[in-house]
């Protein structure tokens, strides 16, 4: 199982407005005004080719570049979208809804710093906006500054407490601080206001996944797949319970799924993990583990499992090694398999 997943829903801000002075600025505003209409039908491709006729007629269009960012970023395009943020600020270093996008994107991408330097650019213009407290939530979130975090989707959620993207994401970080009562309550209101929240949905079958309710969790991670098709922590997610609930060969394809599309998921190879242990193929299990360490070396019971493949290999020594470093850890299952095995 993955811990909570923080959500980006795109609150981006679209530039529609500029003044005309000349023939080509009129050519200019006529591709950026198309682009305007292929960017909200979601046709991304076709919205990325006006915005880039009206640069081309003209080159200083902060708005076109902006829009165009905000395009790339929707068609899967990251770097491509920070490039054309960055050229739009350049532009007009003014322009705040530019800093906003940018910053949505950092955080995407792995550059909370960036991220959370863009929204302090603008906090004058936006602290009273639900969204953008919202954003300097998740921001807080990848700085490692829970208390922060807080305070700014507390805020979000008093400015509107029907903000669902707040109060999911308050709730993970409240599922990650081991506040679950707390934790619940926002993931259970974001979905009395929004059933279909696939976050949301994912969240609470981590919660009652934690209260050892498997079975009840399994429907919530099956319709938060259903609402966003491949999602690779909920595929690892889902094979996680169908593992507790003692199904390891229909969870095998759905790790296998989660790995191909995001190999970078510690919980994912831990999961790998205890499949092959279940299956008794502890050799196999082995190096999933330690690729599960060395990406993320807190993940839940990870040297338990570790520890429980190297006595079954007969390594011994390298067990209670594991078990003794999950039981600094606070594990309890892997304090009480070396007090049985290692005294």
């Amino acid at each position: 199982m993955r811990p909570v997943l923080y959500i980006i829903q795109y609150t981006l801000v679209i530039a529609f407005l500029f003044s005309c002075s000349n023939d080509k600025t009129d050519e200019a505003a006529q591709f950026f005004l198309r682009g305007n209409v292929q960017l909200q039908k979601r046709e991304y491709r076709e919205a990325i080719r006006y915005y880039t006729e009206a640069i081309k007629k003209k080159d200083d269009f902060a708005d076109a570049y902006s829009n165009r960012g905000l395009a790339q970023f929707r068609n899967g395009d990251r770097k491509a979208a920070l490039a054309d943020y960055t050229k739009a600020i350049e532009t007009d270093p003014d322009f705040e809804a530019a800093y906003f996008n940018r910053a949505e994107a950092r955080l995407e991408t792995g550059e909370p710093n960036g991220g959370l330097a863009d929204l302090q650019r603008i906090e004058k213009m936006y602290r009273d906006s639900t969204f953008y407290q919202t954003r300097l939530g998740d921001a807080y979130v990848r700085l490692n500054n829970p208390s922060m975090a807080q305070a700014a989707y507390d805020k979000a959620i008093r400015l509107n407490p029907k903000n669902t993207e707040a109060l999911t994401n308050r709730g993970a970080l409240f599922f990650n601080q081991k506040q679950y009562e707390a934790a619940n309550a926002d993931i259970s209101a974001a979905l009395t206001l929004d059933p279909k929240l696939a976050e949301a949905l994912n969240n609470k079958s981590l919660i009652l996944a934690r209260e050892g309710r498997f079975r009840e969790a399994l429907p919530f991670v099956e319709r938060a797949l259903s609402e966003q098709v491949g999602q690779p922590y909920y595929l690892n997610n889902k094979a996680y319970l169908l593992l507790m609930l003692n199904r390891p060969d229909e969870a095998l394809p759905l790790l296998r799924e989660s790995l191909r599309r995001d190999n970078t998921n510690a919980w994912a190879h831990r999961n790998l993990g205890v499949y092959f242990l279940n299956k008794s193929k502890a050799a196999e299990a082995l190096p999933e583990l330690r690729q599960a360490e060395k990406l993320d070396a807190s993940v839940d019971q990870l040297y338990f499992y570790v520890g429980q493949a190297y006595f079954a290999t007969g390594n011994r020594a390298k067990a209670c090694e594991a078990w003794g470093r999950g039981s600094t850890a606070g594990d309890k299952l892997a304090r009480k398999y070396r007090t049985i095995n290692c005294q």
